[in-house]
């Protein structure tokens, strides 16, 4: 495969990327209206009462709603806007930081909570691992735990960083400037363990660009991958895979016998 990284942006009426999506009155619409289905898709049962970290303006919970009727489902969100919003499509929104919030006092009990979400939403925290570890006493002991983390091994990533000497940020996307965290598939399992929790399922987002092209070499025991001066050689399957995604999805359960801190 080759190829040449994009080259560097021009400014927009006379903005950098900071000041459009960290200004004064700077709204990011993706962010209100995403909704990522694969969030749904590797749920193995229906859930009956749902939290939901980072819900936005509730474009997710619209979807679970119909997909499966009756779950009950608490959405924490920040931004209050979005939070508006999504009280008219949740049953309950908690507008506040995680780890500002009394879960009592929100009618949250311990082992309450059998399906837990959070959609692109770990990599915007500066502390993930304990924002984690803060939900996990309110999860029921078989509760389905369901992200989606960004992948920062993508190809286009380390293209652009070692042909053009730069790590763009950009308004969305696998450098959104609002990510403070980045993980590799590595990093998430990893980060899952340590917090207490055992990975049942893990998919892969196939970058779009790169589809046609891991379709095509997916088979392959062996792939070289070349895009300007970037060359990676003898890459096994799971190598190529990750580097061709953009995003991953991951199902976990709480493990049997961790240490619970208090959520309260």
């Amino acid at each position: 495969m080759t190829g040449s990284a994009e080259n560097t942006p021009e400014l927009v009426q006379g903005q950098a990327v900071w000041e459009r999506f960290l200004g004064p009155g700077a709204v990011n619409t993706l962010y209100h209206e995403g909704y990522n289905e694969a969030l749904l898709g590797v749920l193995k049962r229906p859930p009956v009462r749902l939290l939901e970290l980072g819900c936005s303006a509730g474009r997710l919970a619209l979807g679970c709603k119909e997909k499966f009727p009756g779950v009950h489902i608490t959405g924490i969100e920040m931004d209050p806007v979005a939070a508006e919003i999504a009280r008219t499509r949740l049953d309950k929104v908690i507008e506040a930081k995680l780890e500002d919030i009394d879960f009592a006092a929100e009618g949250i009990a311990p082992g309450s909570i059998d399906t837990f979400i959070a959609g692109d939403v770990l990599e915007h925290l500066y502390d993930p691992w304990r924002a984690l570890v803060r939900v996990r006493p309110l999860l029921t002991p078989d509760a389905q735990v369901s992200v989606s983390i960004p992948n920062i091994r993508n190809l286009s990533v380390h293209a652009t960083l070692h042909n053009e000497g730069t790590w763009r940020y950009e308004g969305h996307g696998l450098l959104d400037i609002t990510h403070i965290r980045f993980f590799t598939l590595r990093d998430i399992v990893q980060m899952m363990n340590e917090t207490g929790f055992d990975i049942a399922d893990v998919r892969s987002n196939i970058d779009t660009q790169y589809h046609d092209f891991f379709r095509a070499n997916r088979e392959n025991p062996s792939v070289t991958i070349q895009v300007g001066k970037l060359k990676l050689e003898n890459l096994a399957p799971p190598e190529f895979q990750e580097y061709c995604t953009k995003q991953f999805i991951v199902l976990a359960r709480p493990r049997a016998g961790a240490a619970n801190d208090a959520a309260a």
